[in-house]
C-alpha cells in the first residue's frame, strides 16, 4: 500500500527538491539565527543555530539607528517601482509589435534583442557615468532608473508570451474599430498579468539588490538604495557587529521573501506561459 501511494520516482524526487530547499535556505537561516545573537555568541568553537543569549531587540534597534532604514527601503521601493513601471511601458508595445505585427524590420528587431541580453551593464558603466555627470544628474533618482528603463529581457519575455495569445482575440478587437495602442491597452495588458507577475519579480530581485550601478552615481545617503545602505552600515559600525548587520541584512531581504510569497502562483504561472520553463 505504502509503495503504490508514494512510488519510488516520486519519493525520490521529493527528497531532491527537499535537499535543495535546505540548500538553499540554509543561509537565510544563519541569517536569522545570527541576527539574535550577541557578539560573543558568533565567534564561538561550537555552531549553534539557537542563539545562547536572544539579543534581537538590541541588534535591530541599531540597525533602525545606525542608518536611515526607512530611507534606505523607500529608496528602493520608489527605484525599484519606476525601473518596472518604464520597462513594463516599452516592453508591452513593443513586444507586442513584434509578435502581432507584419512589418519588414521584425526580424532585424528580434536580433537587436537577442544581442541585447548579452550586453551587461559593466560594459556601457562609463559612457553613462561620463552622461550623467556632464548632466549634473549624479545622486538622483534619475541616474539610478535611467539606465534601466529599456529592458531586452523584458521584450524577449513579453514576446514569448504575445506569441502564444490567439490571433483571433486581437481580429476581433479590430473588428470593433480598435486601434493598435487600444488593442494593446485593453486586450493585451489585462490578459498579461501572469507574464507582468513574473517579470517584476525578475526586475524588482534584481535591482533591489543591485550594488554596481548604486555605488558608481550614488554618494550622498540620502539616495542610497538598500545594498548601498549596508555598506554605510557596515562602516560605522567598524565592520565587526555582525549580529546587527545580519538584522539588518533581514531587513532589507525581508521585501522580497513577502513579495514573492504573495506573488509566487502568478510568478509559476507566468513562467510556465511564457516558455522559460527549464
Amino acid at each position: 500500500m505504502m509503495t503504490n501511494a508514494f512510488p519510488l520516482g516520486r519519493i525520490i524526487r521529493l527528497t531532491l527538491l527537499s535537499l535543495g530547499a535546505i540548500i538553499f535556505l540554509s543561509p537565510y537561516v544563519f541569517m536569522i539565527s545570527t541576527a539574535g545573537k550577541a557578539q560573543s555568541d558568533i565567534f564561538t568553537s561550537s555552531l549553534s543555530l539557537i542563539p545562547a543569549h536572544f539579543t534581537y531587540a538590541e541588534n535591530f534597534a541599531k540597525a533602525l539607528s545606525r542608518v536611515p532604514m526607512a530611507q534606505l527601503l523607500w529608496n528602493g521601493v520608489v527605484v525599484c517601482g519606476l525601473i518596472f513601471f518604464f520597462q513594463v511601458l516599452v516592453a508591452i508595445p513593443c513586444a507586442y509589435a513584434m509578435a502581432k505585427l507584419r512589418f519588414g524590420a521584425a526580424r532585424a528587431m528580434m536580433v537587436l534583442v537577442m544581442l541585447g541580453l548579452l550586453v551587461p551593464i559593466h560594459a556601457t558603466a562609463l559612457p553613462l557615468y561620463v552622461a550623467f555627470d556632464r548632466a549634473a544628474l549624479l545622486n538622483t533618482y534619475a541616474a539610478l532608473v535611467a539606465p534601466f528603463t529599456i529592458s531586452v529581457f523584458a521584450i524577449f519575455m513579453f514576446l514569448q508570451f504575445f506569441r502564444a495569445m490567439p490571433d483571433d482575440l486581437i481580429h476581433a478587437a479590430r473588428l470593433d474599430g480598435m486601434s493598435e495602442l487600444g488593442i494593446v491597452a485593453r486586450v493585451i495588458v489585462p490578459n498579461a498579468w501572469p507574464a507582468v507577475t513574473a517579470f517584476a519579480i525578475f526586475s524588482v530581485v534584481a535591482h533591489w539588490n543591485d550594488l554596481y550601478w548604486p555605488l558608481i552615481v550614488i554618494s550622498k545617503q540620502d539616495y542610497a538604495t538598500p545594498p548601498l545602505g549596508l555598506m554605510y552600515f557596515r562602516a560605522a559600525e567598524a565592520g565587526d557587529d555582525y549580529g546587527a548587520l545580519m538584522a539588518a541584512t533581514l531587513i532589507i531581504t525581508l521585501p522580497l521573501v513577502i513579495a514573492f510569497l504573495l506573488a509566487q502562483k502568478r510568478f509559476v504561472e507566468g513562467i510556465t506561459m511564457t516558455g522559460l520553463k527549464g
